[in-house]
C-alpha cells in the first residue's frame, strides 16, 4: 500500500477506495471528474457515496485531491469484494458452461470476469473430491429475453421452465428479462429483476453530463438509484425489485423516473444498448433459514430485505450481489452433509481481515482451516465462505 495513500485499500488485488456522499448530486459531481482524470477508472455511484476503482495506482492521489476539493472524506472502512468458485474435476467444461450463461470474459487463473465490472467474478479451482448430490447454493441469471435465447444452454427444467445445469450439475435458473413496460417512454430500459437501462457514450463530457443528469432526477424523487460508469457507458439501475412500489416505499412510480432519464439521455445523444442488461444473485438452500441468513448479514455486513416474508438479504450499497434463502428439508441429511461445489469468496483490505473473521465466527462461523491470507469458515449448516486479504497491487 505504501504511496498509494491513506484512502486507499487493496481489495482482491485491485487500489478502491469509498467516498462518503450526502446525495447522488454530490457524488455525480465527484464521478465526473474522475472520469476527466482517466476514461478507465470504473467508478460506482450510490445515493451515500462512491466506490472508485483504479486502472492505475498513479491515479490515487489525483481521485483523493479531487474529492477532497469537493469536501468528501473516504471511508476505508467500506471496500470489500464478493467473488463465486466453483471446484471442478473439469474445469474447461465448467468454464464454457459459466462463461455462455453469463456472457462473461476469460479471466485471471482461468475464472470468468464481468466485461462491465459490476457482477460477481467466477473463480474455476481443480478439484477430484466426488460430490454427487444436488447443490445448495445455485445462481439466478437474469437477460433480456434475446440474449437467454441466444444463450441458452440445453433443454431447460425446474417448475418454471428455466433452471439448467453444468457438467458437475450445478444449477443456474435463466431467466428472461422483459421490457419495464409498455410505454414508449421507458423503451431503454429492461426489467431483469432490476430496472436497467444501459447507455452508449461518445465522450467523457457526454457521459458526465448524462451522470449529473440521473442524479438530479434521482435526488428529485429520493430514490437511491446506481448509476455505473464504464469506458463509453453509463449503467443506471434501479436495485433488484427497488422499482416495484412495495419495495422502495416511496410516494413514486419508478416508471415516470425511467422516463425522465430516456429523455435525458436521448436528449444528449446517449444511445441504449439493450443487449447488456444483466442481474445475478446466489440462492442458498438452508435447513434453518433463519440462522443461516443471520450469519451471512453479519458475515458480509448486509441488510435484510425491508418487506416480509421476502428472504433476500444485499449489500447496503448495493456494490455486490443479492443472496437469496429458501427452505430445505432437515430429512435430506446427504445433501446437507455434503460439501458445495460452489462457495463465495469475501477479499477485504488486509487491516480489516481479523475483525471481519471475529464478527463471522460470532455469528455462528466455524473456522475450518488458515493459509497465507485466507480464512475458510462454515456457516451453522456448512456452506463456505473465504475471507482472503490480497497483498499485491495489481491494476483494475
Amino acid at each position: 500500500m505504501t504511496g498509494i495513500g491513506p484512502d486507499w485499500r487493496l481489495v482482491d488485488g485491485v487500489a478502491t477506495a469509498w467516498f462518503d456522499t450526502p446525495s447522488l448530486t454530490e457524488g455525480a459531481a465527484l464521478a465526473g471528474r474522475i472520469v476527466e482524470l482517466s476514461a478507465e477508472i470504473v467508478v460506482d455511484l450510490r445515493a451515500t457515496g462512491v466506490r472508485v476503482r483504479l486502472d492505475s495506482d498513479g491515479h490515487a492521489e489525483a481521485v483523493s485531491a479531487v474529492a477532497r476539493g469537493l469536501g468528501l472524506a473516504a471511508n476505508p472502512a467500506v471496500p470489500h469484494h464478493l467473488s463465486v468458485v466453483f471446484e471442478t474435476a473439469d474445469p474447461p467444461a465448467v468454464r464454457r458452461f459459466w462463461r455462455r450463461v453469463l456472457d462473461y470474459a476469460p479471466g485471471e487463473g482461468g475464472g470468468l470476469a464481468d466485461p462491465l465490472r459490476r457482477d460477481p467474478p467466477i473463480r474455476i479451482r481443480q478439484s477430484t473430491e466426488p460430490r454427487p448430490l444436488r447443490n445448495r447454493i445455485h445462481l439466478d441469471v437474469v437477460r433480456p429475453a434475446s440474449a437467454v435465447e441466444q444463450a441458452r444452454p440445453g433443454e431447460a427444467s425446474g417448475p418454471f421452465g428455466v433452471r439448467h445445469t453444468d457438467p458437475d450439475g450445478n444449477e443456474v435458473d435463466l431467466v428472461p428479462g422483459s421490457a419495464l413496460g409498455e410505454r414508449i417512454g421507458t423503451a431503454d430500459w429492461q426489467a431483469v429483476f432490476s430496472a436497467m437501462a444501459c447507455y452508449r457514450v461518445a465522450s467523457r463530457t457526454q457521459q458526465r453530463d448524462l451522470v449529473t443528469a440521473a442524479a438530479a432526477l434521482a435526488d428529485d424523487t429520493g430514490f437511491p438509484l446506481m448509476v455505473d460508469l464504464r469506458p463509453g457507458l453509463v449503467i443506471i439501475d434501479s436495485g433488484k425489485d427497488q422499482w416495484e412500489d412495495d419495495a422502495h416505499g416511496l410516494d413514486l412510480d419508478f416508471t415516470d423516473l425511467a422516463g425522465r432519464i430516456q429523455t435525458a439521455a436521448r436528449e444528449l445523444g446517449a444511445a441504449a444498448d439493450p443487449k447488456l442488461p444483466r442481474f445475478a444473485q446466489l440462492f442458498l438452500d438452508a435447513a434453518d433459514v433463519a440462522a443461516v441468513r443471520a450469519f451471512w448479514v453479519a458475515a458480509l455486513g448486509y441488510t435484510p430485505d425491508r418487506r416480509a416474508g421476502v428472504s433476500d438479504i444485499h449489500d447496503p450499497r448495493r456494490l455486490n450481489p443479492v443472496l437469496v434463502f429458501q427452505g430445505l428439508d432437515a430429512s435430506e441429511t446427504d445433501r446437507r452433509r455434503q460439501r458445495n461445489r460452489i462457495h463465495v469468496e469475501l477479499a477485504v483490505p488486509s487491516d480489516l481481515a481479523q475483525a471481519r473473521l471475529a464478527t463471522a465466527v460470532a455469528a455462528g462461523g466455524r473456522l475450518l482451516d488458515v493459509s497465507a491470507h485466507r480464512w475458510r469458515i462454515a456457516d451453522p449448516e456448512g456452506n463456505e465462505m473465504v475471507i482472503s486479504s490480497a497483498q499485491t497491487s495489481r491494476t483494475r
